[in-house]
């Protein structure tokens, strides 16, 4: 008879294995209806624990690697923020790092955390990033990792938003104020995150009749200051579209402050719509139409993960992909326009 895993004990209750990993190791952050169902699917299946090897295991150093990108932005930092929190309810003391967005800097910053033992390693990619480099690094190592809010394949485990489904959110939201023309701006040109979004909106353009030329898809910084040189490059040569779609919150604000300093109005002769609804766009003039990605969902359901692989890493279940349900928030920066008549 085949061994019961914890892959099967998940499947009976009704829940992922990181959950029943979790409940495993006895997890404050597991409700107590939940470790009940867990628990009573371990007897009925008779799962049995091996404590011998959990011992092995268990020889830690009570470390999690966090390599990200940057925490000046507002979402990165709610990120970190969950992960940490998650991480001291489990005893758990969180070890960071910044690539700035740079491959070279990253693959130093992980070798480093390698060679300090870390139990388990969270990472942001940088831009550019290759699954081969990463795969190299941890070649010999025992060292779980999880990808986080960006991939760059599916073969690694992954938590973050679902970024087609909010690219197509916003997109019906588009075609609803009857917009005919959007430029996106902003964000690594390459990352997956912006593929995603870009991907889901232009979904729902083409069957629309919504355009989307490639002259209006601008990468940039992932800054305000990136934001406005973006914006400034596409209204110079000529552009003015209905819509300015950008990556994220932080780069819709130098949008904003380029729209002004051309006179024109946010909201009422260009719409302006983001992503990631960080603290502050709701307080923005106007305020920011944005799709919410709920990046503390997504530091907590990562540490869940994490600590699911350091406790029973075998990969029964092959890697788990995590996808947080974007929500989109409607404010006057789109709600207000009116598409133009003609002079």
């Amino acid at each position: 008879m085949p061994r019961v895993t914890l892959a099967d004990v998940s499947r009976h209750a009704g829940v992922s294995r990181s959950t029943a990993s979790l409940v495993l190791n006895d997890s404050p952050t597991i409700p107590l209806s939940t470790k009940t169902r867990v628990r009573q699917a371990m007897a009925e299946l008779g799962y049995v624990y091996n404590r011998q090897a959990a011992t092995l295991r268990n020889q830690k150093s009570m470390a999690i690697g966090l390599a990200v990108t940057e925490v000046s932005n507002p979402y990165f930092a709610e990120l970190a923020m969950a992960l940490d929190d998650a991480a001291y309810a489990n005893g758990y003391t969180v070890v960071v790092g910044y690539s700035r967005d740079d491959t070279e800097r990253q693959d130093h910053l992980i070798s480093t955390l390698l060679e300090r033992g870390v139990d388990g390693l969270i990472l942001l990619p940088a831009a550019l990033s290759e699954a081969t480099s990463i795969d190299r690094l941890l070649a010999g190592s025992r060292t779980p990792l999880v990808l986080l809010a960006r991939h760059f394949n599916l073969a690694h485990d992954y938590v973050g938003a679902d970024n087609r489904t909010g690219g197509q959110l916003l997109g019906r939201h588009i075609q609803s104020i009857g917009a005919r023309t959007v430029a996106l701006v902003g964000g690594p040109e390459y990352t997956s995150a912006r593929v995603e979004r870009t991907e889901g909106m232009k979904s729902v353009f083409d069957s629309a009749g919504i355009r989307l030329e490639p002259s209006t898809v601008l990468a940039s910084e992932t800054t305000p200051a990136g934001g406005a040189k973006a914006t400034a490059e596409l209204l110079d040569s000529g552009i003015l579209p209905d819509v300015i779609v950008a990556y994220s919150d932080v780069i819709a604000g130098g949008i904003y402050a380029e729209l002004h300093a051309r006179g024109l109005e946010p909201g009422r002769d260009i719409a302006v719509a983001g992503f990631d609804d960080i603290p502050g766009s709701a307080q923005m003039i106007p305020p920011l139409t944005t799709v919410a990605t709920f990046p503390n969902k997504i530091g907590t359901a990562c540490a869940e993960m994490i600590f699911s692989r350091i406790a029973d890493p075998e990969p029964d279940n092959g890697h788990e992909h995590v996808l947080i349900e974007p929500r989109l928030r409607i404010r006057a920066s789109t709600a207000s326009w009116r598409p133009r008549t003609p002079s």
